[in-house]
């Protein structure tokens, strides 16, 4: 579970990390407190922060629920995948909207597997006792 948790808080490291260039992207591009809008770079920036929270949501039960019933080892292999295409994501996100595709897919099926397969170690738990 070392490794599983390891992920999990890089995961909430990578989160803060866009807040900060949320935040250099707010003095950068002059967007005041508690605007979200006003400069469609920052607005970008500002939306990986916010895509990466709606997504640590579901992330982070999944993949404790996945670690718990199906295996720990590829738990913390999915997280990691996770991650690396939450930069991905990042990078073509701010980058050029359009180009977000393979990073979003990156960050999307890892939870998916995550979920499904702890969703159905609980089932089986269930069932079988």
């Amino acid at each position: 579970m070392h490794l599983v948790y390891l992920v999990l808080g890089l995961a909430l490291v990578q989160y803060l990390w866009f807040g900060v260039l949320v935040g250099r992207a707010r003095g950068l591009y002059k967007v005041p407190a508690p605007a979200v809008a006003g400069n469609e770079l920052f607005e970008r920036q500002f939306r990986v922060q916010q895509n990466t929270l709606e997504l640590l949501v579901i992330l982070t039960p999944s993949l404790l629920m996945f670690a718990n019933y199906v295996s720990a080892t590829w738990a913390a292999v999915l997280g990691a995948i996770y991650l690396v295409g939450r930069f991905l994501y990042a990078a073509g996100y701010v980058k050029e909207p359009g180009k977000r595709s393979a990073g979003f897919g990156l960050s999307i099926v890892p939870i998916l597997a995550l979920l499904l397969g702890g969703l159905i170690g609980a089932v089986r738990g269930l069932i079988v006792g």
